[in-house]
């Protein structure tokens, strides 16, 4: 249905449409087309002759469609993102993004690819080829993220390395093993020469980052960053030359703080990212476009964010003729009622319309589930597996902080019942379990968080990032073995257990991350999840995410994974009760 990026160009035919000399196939008369090059808006005629745009003027076409004064903007472009977190397969995942006006992605299929590997990653190459949504890829730099926890497999430099000569990938994906760089493991020193070699990019993430940590990190030629929390933070990683990636996630959102960053000297070298964001929220509020609707909010001006969204990514990946509407340029293009309020009722991919009024044009039915091997593999659980001894009056506990997936390192006097350590509710202080699911081994680890906001039952998902490996928020130990039971019963998905019982949960057979159910049918059962959730009393508004990013060791302060806690600052494994003096 729609041309590869590889075909060759109509050189001739769009030379002499362009001029005026042959009818075009489609005119757009009357627009208001944003020029992200210029930063203005003007009005005219956009001209486009198959997939492409042929000028921008006054011209006549087989196709004449009046826009009356209604606004022409490239299609967004997601600059980083995990497909798998929105939870469906990639086909759905378009049916969700599309409509919102995404022409492109990013993706880094590193949740799949550490539960899976080199099968995960191919399948989803397969999976996101051909659709109205143009899928580039980032192949993942750190399979596992770090050698602290558990996962499916391992990938090196010659795993991925047949890869890199597609047209479609273009780069090493977020080098998070930031002290592996900076002390120079060969481990990822060799998968980031084989990008370089290539003419490739290669994506960053690492959180506070600085001096000369920070100088050593980017004269790797790290050249973009999504962990900045602060403004202070990605101007610091601004001024060494890195690209930023302002993130707003289901659970991470940065964009208000990073605001201020987007000026007209600066905005070339911003993107906007969602990097996880789940189908609910990708329904209900949208997707890049919301992000230049918050963005308009905080002060930025229209056309800088909307070039934030499209030529900013485009040129920082390479990626030519798409993110402007400009002769010779794809036709991949929206139409706004505004520039205030970003409503997108028409989308286009390669001049062809595919989205209107928030629906896709031809709906896609649902993708067969993939033949994937096995990924919970859990023997049996023991309720002593999830009891804790009390061996001292301090321990160590995450702290959560709202609205991020960086954490606290608190030290707190343990709640002991009978000699062992439980919840205590009143302190809002839950029991956090991670359980190896890869190898049917031993692993598992508990310790405690605070800030959940439960006061009964538990939650368990299969989401844990980046290793997957099941995690459980608890008040108790019965709920927790209910609810993580019911991820292997479903080979892999979320459960809410409350009074020895299961009381939602929604399976995720597709590595234990994706559903191979429709989009809607996944925004329904988040919608009853999250009530199961606050039945329990928490009051976050993306709770599984929350808990998902409890078990990513790569991310300040204080994780746990299924080898026990760990001490992010220090990179290494602490017991629960050895605080500092």
């Amino acid at each position: 249905m729609f041309l590869s990026r590889t075909v060759s160009y109509p050189l001739d035919q769009m030379i002499d449409v362009a001029s005026g000399r042959t009818r075009a196939d489609l005119v757009f008369k009357n627009a208001n087309v944003v020029n992200v090059f210029t930063g203005d808006v003007v009005q005219g005629d956009i001209a486009i002759h198959g997939a492409y745009i042929a000028g921008i003027g006054e011209y006549v076409g087989n196709e004449v469609i009046d826009l009356k004064g209604k606004y022409v903007a490239p299609s967004f472009i997601d600059g980083h993102v995990h497909v798998e977190s929105s939870m469906v397969m990639p086909i759905q995942y378009a049916r969700a993004v599309v409509p919102h006006g995404t022409g492109a992605v990013i993706a880094d299929p590193h949740e799949i690819a550490n539960v899976l590997g080199m099968e995960g990653i191919l399948y989803m190459s397969k999976s996101m080829r051909g659709g109205p949504l143009e899928f580039y890829m980032m192949l993942p730099s750190c399979v596992p993220s770090t050698d602290l926890e558990t996962n499916g497999v391992s990938l090196d430099f010659l795993d991925i390395k047949p890869l890199m000569t597609e047209h479609y990938v273009l780069g090493l994906a977020e080098a998070m093993n930031y002290p592996g760089v900076i002390y120079r493991d060969p481990s990822i020193l060799e998968k980031i020469q084989v990008a370089l070699s290539m003419g490739k990019r290669i994506d960053g993430h690492a959180p506070e980052l600085d001096g000369h940590d920070l100088n050593a990190y980017a004269a790797a030629r790290i050249t973009s960053e999504h962990e900045c929390v602060d403004i202070e933070e990605a101007r610091r990683k601004l001024a060494r030359g890195m690209h930023i990636h302002i993130r707003e996630g289901s659970t991470a959102k940065n964009l208000k703080a990073l605001a201020p960053l987007i000026q007209p000297h600066t905005a070339i070298f911003c993107s906007f990212v969602t990097d996880d964001r789940n189908t609910l929220d990708l329904i209900t509020k949208g997707h890049i476009d919301s992000m230049i609707r918050d963005a308009i909010s905080f002060g930025v001006d229209p056309v800088l964010a909307i070039k934030v969204a499209t030529l900013s990514t485009a040129r920082h990946y390479g990626l030519q003729y798409i993110g402007a509407v400009a002769p010779g340029y794809h036709a991949d293009i929206v139409v706004l009622d505004s520039l205030e309020k970003i409503n997108v009722e028409m989308v286009y991919k390669q001049g062809i319309l595919v989205a209107k009024n928030g629906k896709m044009v031809e709906e896609f039915g649902i993708e067969k589930q993939p033949r994937l091997r096995r990924s919970v593999n859990i023997h049996y659980l023991e309720p002593e597996d999830f009891q804790v001894h009390a061996r001292g009056d301090r321990m160590n506990v995450i702290g959560m902080i709202p609205e991020q997936i960086i954490t606290e390192h608190l030290i707190e006097e343990p709640k002991v019942i009978d000699g062992l350590v439980v919840p205590d509710i009143d302190r809002d202080i839950s029991k956090v379990a991670i359980i190896e699911r890869h190898n049917a081994s031993e692993p598992r680890a508990v310790g405690f968080v605070k800030g959940m906001g439960i006061n009964a039952g538990a939650m368990a998902s299969s989401i844990a990032h980046d290793s997957h490996n099941i995690v459980a928020v608890a008040t108790n130990d019965k709920d927790l073995i209910q609810a993580a039971i019911q991820i292997v019963r479903m080979q892999g998905g979320i459960s809410v257990a409350k009074n020895g019982k299961v009381i939602e949960s929604l399976p995720l057979p597709i590595a234990g991350l994706m559903s191979d159910q429709p989009i809607e049918h996944v925004r329904d059962k988040l919608k009853d999840l999250k009530a199961a959730a606050q039945s329990l009393g928490t009051p976050l508004e993306e709770p599984f995410m929350a808990m998902a990013f409890l078990s990513l060791p790569v991310i300040p302060k204080l994780k746990i994974t299924d080898l026990g806690l760990v001490d992010v600052g220090r990179f290494r494994l602490i017991d629960l009760f050895d605080v500092p003096t």
